[in-house]
């Protein structure tokens, strides 16, 4: 699996005159397996989707309408990832702030400012500002957190068909009673996370 993979939707010239910001956020932090799926979305300032909002308190039927609003309105998208082998290799936080960091640089268009949901700002080369829950309160993150909830979930319905047993596209590799009883029928795959428990110590990435 590709730890980055820069995706642009749309490119666009800016509207004259006016700062342009973009939100970033990731899905993907806590699952046993699969990547952490992360985005940079600049709006249109002029042309904001109605209902953006935190992608978990949206249903899978809004989101992939949002989702399509976003990628063909947005001035700019960009998406990037960090593998589950990168993630044990490094640790999850810092493999989470380095994709989020990939997917502000895959951006067409250079923001003036970057919002980044969480309690870290992340290593770009303009202004960023944290922001605690900022997927509900600031629209470009939110849209943010919306790309990056449909491009993982899209993909670990395809990692289910690979891998049958873990019913990936049920749970998106989070730590459910079924899933956590797959480890332990199954053993992990590739896709696991060796460093999480109930992984770590019983089994090793090979």
């Amino acid at each position: 699996m590709m730890d980055h993979v820069p995706s642009l939707f749309s490119e666009q010239n800016a509207p004259s005159g006016k700062a342009l910001v973009a939100g970033v956020d990731e899905v993907g932090r806590g699952p046993l397996a699969g990547p952490v799926v992360t985005a940079a979305v600049i709006l249109d300032p002029d042309d904001i989707p109605a209902g953006l909002a935190d992608s978990k308190t949206l249903s899978a039927a809004r989101r992939e309408t949002l989702f399509a609003e976003i990628t063909q309105r947005a001035l700019s998208v960009s998406v990037a990832s960090a593998s589950a082998a990168s993630i044990d290799a490094a640790n999850i936080r810092s493999a989470t702030l380095s994709a989020m960091a990939r997917s502000v640089r895959g951006l067409a268009v250079r923001p003036g400012l970057v919002l980044v949901d969480g309690r870290d700002v992340i290593a770009v080369p303009m202004a960023c500002r944290a922001i605690i829950r900022g997927d509900a309160s600031e629209p470009a993150i939110a849209a943010a957190s919306i790309v990056a909830k449909v491009l993982r979930d899209r993909l670990m319905a395809r990692l289910s068909q690979n891998f049958p047993a873990y019913g990936f596209a049920d749970h998106a590799g989070y730590g459910t009673e079924a899933h956590r009883a797959a480890i332990l029928l199954h053993g992990p795959c590739p896709h696991h996370r060796f460093s999480f428990a109930p992984i770590r110590g019983r089994w090793l990435r090979t």
